[in-house]
């Protein structure tokens, strides 16, 4: 009896996967062999800018103060250039010298047009320049957006925009006054630039991340700026270098003029930190599981999707390798990173909180993979249906997880801010020479001192000295 060889059905798969060059586009979906009419026409640039920026606005104006440094290292010294009074920390004197004016001196772009046009209504200038920082994010966010519209198609996207919105984490990092928070604006915008093919341009905004921003976040750049020399170096190379040197040198000039002497901010940070240990220990430490507590708690079930990224890789490769990989690797190096170190806090992972997004959007999107039958991927199996039909509703889950906790929040903490808004309106606010009064910021831990009085100017003053006030 003549045997037949049973030979395997051709996939539609094979030939992409025979060459690793060929770039998975959004006309490979899945049911949209020929790339169809609406996979063509993903999301525009106004929909997500529409959208960010409302969101972004009522971030700016009902966000709370979450941290402490926000407060003392940023906001009370930003008031020092803006009207010549503020209290200074350790970190500001000259004796360390570990704060960036650079990175203040851009923000006072904002402030100082503000304080010129409100004068002595300081309330509005704190709002400028939060909504400054919303815009900042405005922009990109939606380039990431676009970005993942045009590589991976409408539904990726908008998921991906849905919890950028949304999602507690995203709505309270997105206008807070942090290093963290710029270097979270950079991650997004070089994400978005890197799927887009500008890969030079995406290396620059990395390093501005890393020196304007937080040195720190170099790791989370670290994927997309190798991936990106590895595919275009000489090019990449020279854009990161020009920029690097640039903006060392700025803020070198910076520093300078502000401490009195020549030393760079960005590597007394590194040194202070890496080798000369930094004793964060000081200021409380965790356990090895603490990022994963605090981000279930900002993202719900977002963050446990996002880390099971990882776990679907091998079902939806011919997707997302290598370009998203690359974006969204930084989330585990991050992680694991963080986790490592004693101290812990919850704007330390303000980086990743896009990626985050983008993850756990492409795990949601990707549900009816993992019910296809690898011959007949184009056939609509029950499984695939429901499948289908999931989608929705775990994004909804979470969106309402995500709104539920962001409202409590702002209902539970926000009284210090209302109250603050009325303070300029009561001038005699006490009795006596040196009267003062305690504000609680944020959570209960956080705790700011506004004094009312005319103190010395030569104890409190900025300077250039080693008189410095701990806090």
């Amino acid at each position: 009896m003549a045997q037949v060889a049973r030979q395997r059905r051709s996939q539609p798969s094979d030939e992409s996967a025979s060459s690793s060059s060929a770039a998975y586009t959004k006309v490979d979906k899945p049911g949209r062999p020929d790339g169809g009419e609406e996979g063509e026409k993903g999301l525009r640039w106004l929909t997500p800018l529409i959208a960010l920026a409302v969101l972004r606005y009522m971030s700016a104006t009902s966000n709370i103060i979450h941290d402490c440094d926000e407060v003392f290292n940023y906001w009370e010294p930003l008031h020092f250039l803006l009207y010549k009074s503020g209290f200074q920390t350790w970190e500001y004197s000259s004796q360390f010298a570990l704060r960036s004016y650079l990175y203040l001196l851009f923000h006072e772009l904002v402030g100082k047009p503000a304080s010129w046009l409100y004068g002595e209504e300081k309330v509005r200038v704190f709002y400028a320049v939060r909504l400054f920082l919303g815009l900042i994010s405005v922009i990109t966010d939606t380039i990431l957006v676009v970005a993942l519209s045009r590589k991976y198609g409408r539904r990726l996207a908008s998921y991906t925009l849905a919890m950028l919105c949304l999602t507690s984490g995203c709505f309270f990092a997105s206008t807070s006054f942090l290093p963290s928070s710029f270097s979270m604006y950079a991650v997004s915008l070089s994400s978005g630039l890197f799927l887009l093919e500008k890969l030079a341009m995406a290396v620059s905004v990395a390093v501005v991340g890393v020196i304007l921003g937080w040195p720190f976040s170099i790791l989370v750049f670290l994927p997309v700026t190798f991936y990106a020399l590895a595919r275009k170096f000489k090019q990449t190379f020279l854009s990161g270098a020009i920029t690097s040197l640039a903006l060392l040198a700025l803020s070198l000039l910076v520093d300078y003029h502000y401490y009195g002497r020549w030393t760079s901010s960005v590597l007394n940070l590194l040194l202070y930190n890496v080798l000369g240990g930094g004793e964060s220990h000081l200021y409380g430490i965790e356990g090895p599981l603490y990022y994963l507590r605090n981000g279930f708690n900002n993202f719900n079930f977002c963050f446990v999707l996002a880390l099971l990224f990882l776990g679907i890789l091998p079902i939806v490769r011919k997707k997302y390798v290598p370009d998203l990989l690359v974006v969204i690797s930084p989330i585990y190096i991050w992680l694991g990173f963080m986790s490592l170190q004693p101290h812990k806090e919850e704007r330390f992972l303000y980086p990743i909180y896009p990626l985050v997004c983008v993850a756990a959007s492409a795990v949601i999107e990707s549900f009816p993979d993992l019910f296809r039958d690898p011959y007949y991927p184009n056939d609509n199996y029950l499984m695939v249906m429901i499948a289908k039909c999931l989608r929705p509703v775990v994004l909804g889950l979470i969106l309402c997880a995500s709104h539920a906790r962001t409202f409590s929040i702002i209902n539970g903490y926000s009284a210090p801010l209302e109250i603050y808004k009325h303070f300029e309106h009561h001038e005699d606010v006490g009795s006596g020479e040196n009267h003062y009064f305690f504000t609680i910021f944020g959570m209960s831990y956080q705790m700011v001192l506004k004094i009312v009085a005319n103190f010395s100017e030569d104890l409190w003053k900025f300077s250039n000295d080693r008189q410095y006030l701990l806090l």
